[in-house]
């Protein structure tokens, strides 16, 4: 086989693998499917929705949740490339997050402080190979105690 020939075989895989290559994109507006969803030790929200526009590095989400304690919405922007993020948390408090991809899962780490309390959260955003279920694994620890939660996300 020629060297020519060879090159071009091989520039031919690694185009075919590069779609393969490129990060989810998790853009779009999501509903909660109460029923696939886990909330551990806190009841399940009566509603929740979610927008995200999503261009890599550049990430941006607004939920929006209904329950028997209220309504509220929490919008955040981020960065996918591991710098620090700050945003405003629940109750107006400081919320700082880094961002950083682990194959196709986005994991966002972040820290907050409500009241007395320090408070460390990891989420870790998967989304299903036709694009059409967004995963979001949550837990949460602080002095209180550590929770868990998965929200399973239907694309609208």
């Amino acid at each position: 086989m020629t060297s020519r020939r060879f090159a071009m075989i091989l520039a031919c895989i690694l185009l075919a693998a590069l779609p393969a290559l490129a990060k989810p994109n998790f853009s779009g507006d999501w509903k909660l499917n109460s029923s696939k969803s886990d909330f551990g030790q806190m009841p399940a929200p009566s509603s929740m929705t979610a927008k995200i526009a999503h261009d890599d590095p550049k990430l941006e989400s607004s939920f929006k949740q209904s329950s028997d304690m209220g309504d509220f919405e929490i919008s955040s922007k981020y960065t996918t490339d591991g710098k620090e993020c700050t945003n405003q948390g629940f109750g107006g408090s400081e919320m700082k997050s880094v961002l950083k991809w682990e194959g196709d899962t986005l994991v966002i780490d972040s820290k907050a402080k409500f009241g007395d309390n320090d408070v460390t959260m990891q989420e870790k955003w998967t989304l299903a190979a036709d694009g059409k279920t967004l995963t979001v694994v949550r837990s949460f620890k602080s002095q209180m105690g550590e929770m868990a939660q998965k929200l399973v996300m239907e694309k609208q």
